[in-house]
């Protein structure tokens, strides 16, 4: 039986991570560094801007500037403000979910509220957002969704069912012996992904919120067995 359902935020309820990939390349650009929009794809997507700052500076042997992740940021937000839009059918999914949902996204409370405003998401999702900022470690540690549960009634792992996009995202759900969907509707997905989320231990990949919803328990449906 689902009691809680945890959404990812970049890359499942708004279409952020081609945005935040090609700002990232074009920052290190700017400083000298050769790394594409695909590279930041395939490296770091779903990593909190920490560990994502550790990952350039290790992988590719690069000395970032202290105030990297504020440039970034900053970079993000114009970019962010022209460009986000949430994924199709999302707000009417969050509207007919019929149990309670909240979001865990390793993305800071700062992006999240940003996000959330341009995108006409904060209403729904209100008291129900927690961030890397909230634990220790990140994702693909299991603490996020956690916490995450606790926060929102104690809701044990068994009974909480993730949508991720993102390997590490998955790696953490499964870790914290929670249910997981992935989802692939995001203009970041390559081909082959669906595999890999399948390989980590998702339970099913879906490709929109349309899809999504035949999985989840919505207002007026009778539950799926698959939900139970």
């Amino acid at each position: 039986m689902i009691e809680l359902v945890i959404f990812d935020c970049d890359g499942v309820l708004v279409d952020s991570e081609m945005i935040a990939a090609r700002v990232t390349a074009d920052l290190l650009g700017e400083l000298g560094a050769e790394i594409s929009c695909e590279d930041v794809l395939t490296a770091f997507a779903g990593l909190d801007a920490d560990a994502t700052l550790r990952c350039i500076e290790s992988d590719y042997g690069i000395a970032l500037p202290q105030d990297f992740n504020d440039r970034d940021a900053r970079n993000l937000e114009l970019a962010f403000r022209a460009e986000l839009q949430p994924m199709a059918g999302v707000m009417l999914l969050l509207q007919k979910l019929d149990v309670p949902f909240c979001v865990a996204s390793n993305s800071s409370h700062a992006r999240l509220r940003q996000t959330f405003l341009l995108t006409g998401l904060a209403p729904l999702v209100e008291g129900g957002v927690f961030s890397a900022d909230d634990v220790t470690r990140g994702k693909p540690a299991p603490d996020l969704f956690w916490h995450a549960a606790a926060r929102m009634g104690d809701i044990p792992a068994d009974r909480c069912l993730v949508i991720e996009d993102s390997i590490v995202g998955v790696t953490a759900a499964r870790v914290a012996g929670m249910r997981v969907i992935g989802f692939c509707g995001g203009s970041h997905i390559r081909t082959g992904h669906d595999l890999r989320l399948r390989a980590l231990g998702a339970e099913t990949v879906v490709s929109d919120h349309d899809a999504l919803g035949a999985y989840l328990p919505l207002t007026g449906d009778v539950a799926s067995h698959r939900t139970a």
